[in-house]
């Protein structure tokens, strides 16, 4: 389906893959459109929703300056899935929920990290000297860190909110490892540290911006290339944790279920992150908020809530998304709100079938919070093309 919607009145066009949009959302839009550095236009993929300064499921290409708070602080979320050659039949009730309490005790949740870090020495070797480089040039990040510091056991951990951990079968009833994570802590701390550098900069130059989470950093200024070192630094140890994490995951499936073997279909793809691209003509720095790339054949992985539908797909390029799709299917209402609507009931029903938690503790994960995500990718049927249809029979929620 084509573009929905388009928002004039900021200075560059936005174009919208969706009528569900709130008036909220489509006022961070149009401001993010005001900004002088925007190139060719913003485009809202269909699950997009109200973030802090610009809106989740966003892409925003922009030409020699960088957004911070629009990248976010999350740096590198994203997602990795695994096809494993296990069927249906080779998995029961018990099995599954023996897998469930094998990957919460082998994967650390929310705050929690690895006691010990001698296996994961060499996972974090790479990253050891250009972090400390970085905490050289700035050592207020040391302080920063705080508690996250030790950030070789936050290497295979999942974190919190809505982080998850998920043995999904497909359409041929394969069996399939599907994790959603980014930066952890360390990535937190370096997204709001370089975040509030670009807001000083606003104001020791007097730039009125129409939302102070707008703070950018132009290229040639003092703070810009440490921050693309270190956005650049997070997103390749949130791929690496993401990769970590599989590992476990799939240790765990080997100790009981028969074995088994992951086929060639491996898919890790970032949703929060920005990196150089071209695009209508241009070399430009384009940052997916809530958005994966999906150049024609790259492969992504869009999930649905924790008790819905989530999809493999192949993209094919649209330039006019700047060559991006949905990251899933966007939150309808807010955490507290989903908390006061629903009760645990409530996520009993939603949930059915699937080996998850089913307390207060989780409800504002409840798949009721979230759009519906088969609409969702009706709405990008011309950004990507279904690969495979998943569904979580085992859920571990951060």
């Amino acid at each position: 389906m084509p573009i929905r919607q388009v928002f004039t009145e900021g200075a560059k066009p936005v174009k919208v893959w969706t009528d569900d949009i709130d008036a909220r959302s489509q006022a961070q839009l149009i401001n993010i459109s005001t900004l002088p550095f925007i190139h060719h236009h913003v485009a809202a993929m269909p699950d997009v929703h109200l973030g802090i300064g610009a809106t989740i499921g966003s892409v925003i290409a922009t030409d020699k300056a960088i957004i911070p708070a629009a990248v976010g602080v999350d740096i590198g979320c994203g997602m990795a899935a695994a096809r494993t050659s296990l069927t249906a039949e080779q998995i029961d009730e018990k099995a599954l929920k023996k897998l469930f309490d094998q990957i919460s005790r082998d994967v650390p949740v929310g705050r929690a990290q690895h006691k010990d870090d001698r296996a994961l020495t060499t996972a974090a070797e790479p990253f050891a000297a250009p972090l400390k480089a970085m905490t050289d040039k700035h050592p207020q990040l040391l302080k920063a860190f705080g508690r996250f510091s030790n950030w070789v056991n936050q290497i295979g951990t999942l974190g919190g909110g809505n982080h998850f951990i998920e043995v999904c079968l497909d359409e041929s009833n394969r069996v399939w490892v599907m994790l959603h994570s980014g930066s952890r802590g360390i990535g937190n701390a370096i997204g709001h540290y370089f975040i509030e550098l670009a807001r000083r900069d606003m104001e020791r130059w007097m730039i009125q911006l129409p939302d102070r989470d707008l703070a950018y950093l132009p290229e040639g200024t003092e703070h810009f290339d440490d921050y693309v070192e270190a956005v650049s630094w997070a997103q390749a140890y949130a791929r690496e944790n993401r990769d970590q994490m599989m590992r476990l995951v799939l240790a765990a499936l080997a100790r009981h279920l028969p074995a088994f073997s992951v086929t060639e279909e491996v898919v890790n793809c970032h949703h929060n992150y920005v990196d150089r691209e071209n695009h209508f003509g241009a070399n430009v720095w384009v940052t997916r908020k809530g958005a994966i790339r999906a150049r024609e054949g790259d492969l992504g992985i869009i999930p649905g809530s924790m008790g819905a539908k989530s999809y493999i797909v192949r993209g094919k390029g649209n330039p006019e998304s700047f060559c991006s799709c949905a990251h899933g299917a966007g939150r309808r209402m807010s955490r507290t709100a989903a908390e006061k609507q629903f009760k645990p009931a409530d996520l009993e029903a939603q949930t059915q079938g699937v080996v998850c938690r089913k307390d207060k503790g989780v409800l504002d994960e409840i798949p009721g919070a979230y759009k519906d995500i088969d609409q969702v990718m009706t709405n990008q049927s011309d950004l990507v093309e279904v690969v495979h249809t998943l569904k979580q029979v085992v859920c571990v929620k951060g």
